[in-house]
């Protein structure tokens, strides 16, 4: 199953009717930022975070 210009332009406008034009940067920011994350913890960090309440 293979995505075509066309599919993909239909997606978008789709999206940028049910969101509206000022909603989509908000969104692909916080896609971009989540998958960010994402690759973070596939990577396996070696230091895990420190506890705030232990010295």
């Amino acid at each position: 199953m293979r995505f075509g210009w066309v599919e993909i332009l239909l997606i978008a406008a789709i999206i940028l009717l049910l969101f509206g034009a000022k909603r989509v940067p908000e969104l692909m920011k916080g896609l971009g930022r989540g998958t960010k994350e994402f690759k973070e913890g596939l990577k396996g960090d070696d230091n895990p975070p420190k506890d705030p309440k232990s010295p």
